[in-house]
């Protein structure tokens, strides 16, 4: 063999997971995987320079996709008061007072997560008034759609009875009308606004830390679900640009833009996101919110009417929750993008708001016809049968989202608010893929405590407790092992329109492979969600290795 074919990595003594089974090895050049198959096949191209990696049993798999990720925010709540999911009312805050007696004088306290099933209880100012009278606290709730307030806090954004509600959010109110310290959707930035932002070099630390996160998990390719979600959009691109100039970006990243009616900033973005464009970095999505959560906020619009309506809030809204945009608006922008080659993301958890997506990309087809982007439809933690069918015909992605789908606090409030009926057929994945959808994972994170898709992979199957439960979330919605890995690899690429280069291990592929400590296929289900990473490579360099010191947040 010549020394220009000589491998420049080869994997051997394991077990390779390819198109039609199992090989043993296979070998990299320039980034390609360049043969596959038994082990003295592939040690044939071993040079004088080739790193000969021997698995030791280990499995090999193609890289994984996450579609919808947020790892500033990750990386920035994990400096923050962090409070574990799940935390009852008395744990949330223990944890409160800890960071205040740690915090200056009239220094603002900034974390989360709550829930109100774990709390017990819808909360107010008042009781992180007991343990923080001075210094302001906000707490953002689970999903990151409602934020809970002590009375410094509103008064250090000026919100006080007179206080009109912003359009498309609310302020919870007392009895007496005034600010109970609970915001749903837009009025949590309306008080987010006067709360201190991350420096640029908090920010950059923070997402070069979720970076290393997520290598850990095996996860090659990635989208940024909302850039600007923390510190603003010139922040975060400004922080994905330093780290991407100085090679810390190794995954390939799409880069989801925000956009909502009549802001010149999200327009500002968009016009000018190829300045931000690398191998590494496509700033090519339009994200478009449509609604909130089917949680305790009952912002998610919803096509039959919730449950109950909690009292002092007997408006349409609360019954139905919220569509953030009209219409006729939204089907005019999806058109424009489209024409633009930008794909849309929305956030659309209701089935009214899927629906309202759905509406939009048709009316794109429509009015271009045919086209390359693949727009998606983000959550879908409800949709009408009759949609489901209809994404399949209009070429419309199913976005769901694997890790929320296992029974946790997150979970119990949906059920609260929406009623048993509903719940039979929540995050209705099997529907989707037997009407032949297109369907890809997105975490959240760090909606979700980890961005581990080891747990999202078996809760697909079980839609258990990782490891197993008596209780179940959607069970009627189970799919085979097969398919949950599919979503993670062939689906995910098909969706990033990178098919032809990733997503498969076979020769002509980029060498994007996750070396894992045990054969997913081969243990109990239940058992996949501990399925560890030793090895991460992306077009063959090695991007995480277990056995190497990784930095702590900072």
């Amino acid at each position: 063999m010549t020394g220009h074919q000589y491998a420049d990595t080869i994997l051997v003594g394991g077990r390779v997971r390819v198109s039609s089974g199992w090989a043993e090895g296979l070998a990299v050049r320039a980034g390609v995987i360049v043969a596959v198959g038994g082990r003295e096949d592939v040690l044939q191209r071993s040079g004088p320079d080739t790193r000969v990696f021997d698995l030791g049993g280990d499995t090999v798999l193609p890289g994984l996709h996450d579609l919808h990720v947020h790892p500033v925010y990750a990386g920035i709540r994990e400096r923050r008061c962090k409070i574990p999911q799940g935390s009852s009312l008395a744990e949330t805050l223990r944890i409160v007072a800890e960071h205040v007696s740690r915090a200056a004088p009239g220094a603002w306290v900034l974390g989360g997560q709550w829930d109100a099933s774990a709390l017990g209880t819808v909360p107010d100012r008042t009781l992180l008034d007991t343990v923080a009278p001075g210094n302001p606290v906000v707490l953002e709730d689970t999903s990151g759609h409602s934020s809970w307030a002590n009375s410094a806090a509103l008064k250090a954004a000026g919100i006080g009875p007179g206080t009109p509600d912003p359009p498309g959010g609310y302020f919870e109110r007392d009895a007496a009308g005034g600010p109970s310290g609970v915001q749903r959707e837009t009025a949590v930035d309306t008080l987010a606004a006067s709360a201190p932002r991350p420096a640029d070099e908090e920010v950059e630390a923070a997402l070069e830390w979720s970076l290393g996160e997520m290598l850990s998990y095996g996860i090659t390719s990635f989208t940024e679900a909302a850039v600007g979600f923390t510190a603003g959009p010139h922040a975060e691109l400004r922080a994905y640009t330093r780290l991407d100039a100085r090679g810390a970006v190794r995954q390939r990243v799409r880069l989801s833009l925000v956009w909502s009616p009549q802001d010149p900033v999200c327009e500002d973005v968009i016009a000018t996101r190829n300045l931000c464009a690398s191998r590494h970095l496509a700033p090519d999505c339009v994200k478009i919110f449509l609604d909130g959560v089917p949680t305790d906020s009952r912002t998610a619009a919803m096509l039959t009417p919730y449950q109950d309506t909690p009292e002092g809030r007997g408006d349409e809204s609360n019954r139905y929750g919220m569509l953030a945009i009209a219409p006729a608006a939204l089907d005019e922008a999806v058109t424009r993008f489209d024409r633009m080659g930008l794909t849309v993301k929305f956030h659309a958890a209701g089935d009214a708001a899927v629906r309202a997506a759905l509406d939009a990309v048709e009316a794109a087809r429509t009015a271009n016809g045919p086209g390359p982007c693949m727009h998606n439809v983000g959550h879908c933690t409800f949709v009408a049968k009759n949609d489901i069918e209809r994404a399949t015909r209009i070429g419309a992605t199913f976005e769901v989202s694997p890790y929320l789908w296992q029974p946790s606090p997150i979970c119990a409030d949906i059920a609260a608010a929406v009623g048993p009926d509903a719940i039979e057929r929540v995050w209705p994945v099997r529907d989707m893929l037997e009407a032949r959808a297109l369907v890809v994972p997105g975490s959240d994170w760090c909606v979700v405590p980890s961005v581990n898709p080891w747990s999202a992979i078996e809760t697909l199957v079980t839609r258990q407790r990782p490891g197993g439960s008596a209780d179940s979330f959607g069970a009627s919605q189970a799919i085979t092992l097969d398919q949950a890995f599919d979503l993670f690899t062939v689906n995910a690429a098909r969706q990033e329109g990178m098919t032809h280069r990733v997503g498969r291990i076979e020769p002509g592929m980029l060498a994007d492979l996750v070396v894992v400590d045990q054969n997913p296929f081969d243990v109990p289900v239940t058992r996949v969600h501990a399925t560890g990473v030793r090895m991460t490579f992306i077009e063959g360099d090695l991007a995480f290795d277990a056995s190497a010191p990784r930095p702590a947040a900072r």
